[in-house]
């Protein structure tokens, strides 16, 4: 699975973000970031996203611009995000502070030693909060990125990679959905 693909999949009515995806997977396209931080945030958006097609072909392109332990820490990224977006986005909602004083009581010991640079992981982190809809993992993963150096350029840039991975992965979903309901896709 190809980048290439995938956009011939996302229909006219989407193809605002076919163009989209077109330009945030490119280092001009994302000011602010490095190339390897473009990368690591667009494995980590699209493993949250949950298209395994666009994960794969987002994979498939990152590893030409990864080192495999960049890879990994993209995916450890998504993954320890999967649990703490739920958790402390219920800490947050449930309109009861005594939570918030709790020890959570889940292991994360992936984010004290990600195994890559620390403020890349929590970028990949931010990206994979603005996907899931955590405001409290948003606010302090942005905070630790913004303290470390990164401008609002590069965070902006970030959650234009998720988001426009959010949209595409949801066209996908949507029109895989339509076709196996006997619905004629526009993309086909």
């Amino acid at each position: 699975m190809t980048l290439e693909l995938i956009k011939t999949r996302i229909p006219d009515y989407a193809r605002d973000l076919k163009l989209n995806l077109g330009s945030v997977l490119t280092p001009q396209g994302v000011p602010g970031l490095t190339e390897a931080q473009l990368w690591l945030t667009a494995v980590a958006s699209a493993i949250a996203c949950g298209n395994p097609a666009l994960t794969a072909a987002v994979e498939t392109a990152a590893a030409a611009k990864l080192e495999p332990a960049q890879m990994e820490g993209a995916r450890a990224a998504a993954a320890i995000m999967g649990m703490n977006n739920v958790y402390y986005r219920f800490t947050h909602l449930v309109e009861d502070e005594e939570y918030s004083r709790l020890p959570a009581r889940l292991r994360m010991n992936v984010m004290a030693n990600p195994g890559i640079d620390k403020v890349d992981f929590e970028l990949a982190s931010l990206a994979v909060s603005a996907v899931r809809g955590c405001g409290k993992c948003i606010v302090a993963h942005e905070r630790v990125v913004r303290q470390a150096g990164l401008g609002r350029e590069a965070v902006q840039s970030a959650v234009r990679i998720a988001a426009t991975l959010a949209g595409v992965a949801g066209v996908l979903d949507y029109e895989a959905g339509r076709t196996s309901a006997g619905g004629q896709s526009e993309a086909a």
